[in-house]
């Protein structure tokens, strides 16, 4: 006959508040995963407790709580995107409890994943890039030199904009030829400056460094962050999100666009040069290569542009 020792009743009696606070402490400690991403995941569980309620065992949580949590996101009207991702905490949660020993059972398990129809990538064109680039210098709507910078370095590097957002001046190296990127899960990875990005960001270090010399390396009052505000302090993600929203709205190219349009031209401009996927993996920082073949089927859609207008069966006259 089995016997039930005390420490396994204590591990079976985890409140799910207790076990939702346990599992983001391991994400965070263990799995290192970005900030960000741990949010999302406290976000997600938070609404599991609110509609089970925090006191509720984690091992008396049935498969059809779970569907009910779910089912309150539909009604709410949450994207399918949103309601995976919803399913993903959840499931991550349950795994956890059952691997150290909290449940018996993972209920979770039998959760369905809600199909997408995956949207390919909204990438610029050479012609959209160089105009958008164009735009700090034509128009004075913020701080020309660095917004400029920002744009350039972002067509060449690929980065995410919390990468952008976090690059130092002791992430640089060759003359502000490369940088290395923190990107997710603590990884870094080296990213490469071409020759517009380069002059683009040393023009507006220049200006930065008139400015505010106390902020510099050697002024005293370091500010590490390559790219400040028009305070002298590190500008942030939603900062570098916010200016790219003035040079895409009404005074600038009226075309919307998300700092990660960025990255995606990147990608798709590397693979229709004919760089190896592998490579384009390894430069972007996907743990995947599934990810980066999401772009080559922006490539085959061009390709087949193409060949429509210059097939001679076509349909187009001369």
């Amino acid at each position: 006959m089995d016997v039930q020792t005390d420490s396994d009743s204590t591990k079976e009696r985890l409140s799910l508040k207790d076990a939702a606070e346990e599992y983001i402490q391991y994400l965070q400690s263990v799995r290192c995963l970005s900030e960000n991403t741990v949010t999302a995941y406290r976000n997600d569980l938070h609404h599991l407790l609110l509609c089970l309620g925090e006191e509720k065992l984690v091992s008396d949580v049935s498969e059809s709580d779970l569907i009910s949590s779910i089912g309150s996101l539909t009604r709410r009207k949450y994207k399918r995107t949103s309601i995976n991702r919803y399913m993903a905490a959840v499931r991550g949660l349950f795994s956890y409890c059952k691997h150290f020993g909290h449940i018996k059972v993972d209920v979770s398990q039998e959760l369905e994943i809600v199909h997408v129809s995956r949207d390919l990538p909204r990438y610029m064109t050479q012609s959209e890039v160089d105009e958008l680039c164009a735009k700090p210098t034509e128009k004075d709507l913020l701080w020309a030199a660095r917004d400029r910078a920002i744009f350039e370095v972002f067509y060449s590097t690929g980065c995410r904009v919390s990468e952008l957002a976090g690059l130092k001046f002791r992430d640089f190296k060759n003359g502000y030829a490369s940088a290395v990127v923190n990107g997710k899960g603590d990884k870094d990875r080296e990213v490469y400056l071409e020759k517009d990005a380069r002059e683009a960001l040393l023009a507006y270090l220049e200006e930065r460094k008139k400015r505010f010399p106390a902020s510099e390396p050697d002024g005293g009052n370091t500010v590490e962050q390559i790219f400040v505000n028009q305070h002298g302090t590190a500008l942030s993600a939603h900062g570098i999100q916010y200016i790219l929203k003035i040079y895409t709205g009404p005074e600038g190219t009226r075309r919307h666009l998300s700092p990660h349009a960025f990255r995606h031209t990147f990608a798709t401009a590397m693979l229709n040069s004919g760089a190896d996927i592998r490579m384009v993996q390894k430069m972007l920082g996907h743990s995947s290569i599934s990810t980066t073949q999401r772009y080559t089927h922006v490539t085959k859609e061009r390709l087949m542009d193409v060949y429509r207008q210059a097939c001679p069966r076509s349909g187009k006259k001369d």
